[in-house]
């Protein structure tokens, strides 16, 4: 007798060597780097704010949020912009791969890593890709979405235009 499988689609992309996924349900774009407009605030993963038609988006370092060591600046990056409810933010990483279906017995939970963003391992042969919560991601757990909610708002307030020309939609 087989046992139901359920399958989901992820997008793949790097920091440094490693390779991170998130579920592309959660995933509402991809674009270009653009620098973010520096705004301040006690989380130091936050990299600033970009306004993508419209609205104002925290922009996070996720190597630093993730708590790994530094892999550039991002100028040759990309930003994903994950949204979780009616939570959104762009998280900076180096570049997407791919997008890749996986079923729910390739997904392992993670030995004691400590970091409630990573949801679990997905093991493709000799592949180990690190899949994130998005949930956990953008959650405020340490008060960081304040943070970067209470700085939007007033950066939003004092410039009246965050950097007047939106980002266009990368290719990956």
């Amino acid at each position: 007798m087989e046992t139901a499988t359920s399958s989901q689609q992820l997008v793949v992309f790097s920091l440094g060597e490693e390779e991170y996924a998130l579920p592309i349900t959660r995933v509402q774009e991809i674009i270009r780097y653009t620098e973010p407009r520096t705004v301040a605030s006690s989380a130091y993963w936050i990299r600033g704010v970009i306004s993508l038609r419209g609205k104002i988006i925290p922009v996070y370092d996720l190597a630093s949020r993730l708590g790994l060591p530094q892999t550039g600046d991002g100028e040759d990056g990309k930003i994903v912009i994950v949204e979780n409810g009616e939570d959104r933010a762009g998280v900076v990483v180096n570049d997407v791969e791919e997008v890749l279906t996986v079923e729910s017995d390739q997904v392992e939970p993670v030995p004691a890593s400590g970091n409630p963003a990573i949801e679990g391992i997905v093991k493709i042969d000799e592949r180990l890709i690190v899949l994130l919560d998005p949930g956990a991601l953008l959650g405020a757990s340490d008060g960081g979405d304040a943070a970067s909610a209470v700085a939007a708002e007033a950066l939003a307030e004092a410039a009246g235009d965050v950097q007047a020309s939106d980002p266009e939609p990368a290719t990956a």
